[in-house]
């Protein structure tokens, strides 16, 4: 991650949050492993990444009087809008990030785009996103409070959609860096912690877990789980 790269994504957090919009989203995806630097100041962490997308995830409904056109609120910034996928889903692109918007997928394939009319976008629903509200934690970047996933849920729902990965590479990336996250948490002292957001999920989510921890041989946490 690049200085100019970190300076933008927290501008458009920035703006996010003077337009009334970032308390209503929780940041998803590989940007919360810098921002999670704070609840791991005290033990060894990596908090580097490479990637260019930042995904933002909407729980519930945004609740604001007044439209606001978010490619209009990014576009001094040099985002346009691109698109992907047959189904049309929105993104913000820029040649040093890519923003999304997400949302819990509400039944299995219900893959269409989610409009947002107050922002002027869409968003792509998309599975086992309900897991990452259970437990939201908050933090500051450069004086701006923004709401991330617990990091033991961030780590199970990469141990999860790894096992959905197509390309081997990416899913071996999601299993490393949920193993480096969850260690972390070992280090702070925190395994009840870990425990007890494990046994608040779903059964079939804590099997996909189980699954993953298993295969990568990883002793020390399975013990933890299976205690």
């Amino acid at each position: 991650m690049e200085k100019k790269q970190y300076e933008l994504c927290v501008e458009v957090l920035r703006r996010l949050d003077n337009a009334g919009v970032l308390k209503y989203l929780i940041l998803v995806g590989s940007w919360c492993i810098p921002f999670y630097r704070d609840y791991f100041k005290d033990v060894p962490y990596v908090s580097s990444i490479r990637t260019r997308d930042v995904d933002f995830m909407i729980p519930g409904r945004i609740k604001i009087k007044t439209k606001i056109d978010l490619v209009e609120l990014l576009k001094d910034l040099g985002f346009v809008v691109g698109f992907q996928g047959r189904e049309g889903y929105i993104r913000l692109e820029h040649p040093e990030l890519a923003i999304e918007f997400l949302v819990p997928e509400k039944g299995r394939g219900s893959n269409k785009p989610f409009p947002l009319k107050e922002l002027g976008i869409n968003a792509q629903p998309l599975r086992y996103l309900n897991l990452l509200t259970q437990n939201v934690i908050h933090t500051e970047v450069d004086g701006i409070k923004i709401s991330l996933p617990h990091p033991v849920l961030f780590a199970f729902h990469k141990l999860i959609i790894a096992q959905l990965r197509k390309n081997e590479d990416k899913a071996t990336k999601d299993n490393e860096g949920a193993l480096r996250i969850l260690k972390a948490v070992l280090a702070k002292g925190e395994s009840a912690i870990i425990k007890r957001i494990f046994n608040s999920i779903l059964p079939k989510w804590r099997e996909k877990v189980l699954k993953a921890v298993r295969r990568e041989g990883e002793s020390e946490l399975l013990q933890i789980l299976e205690k």
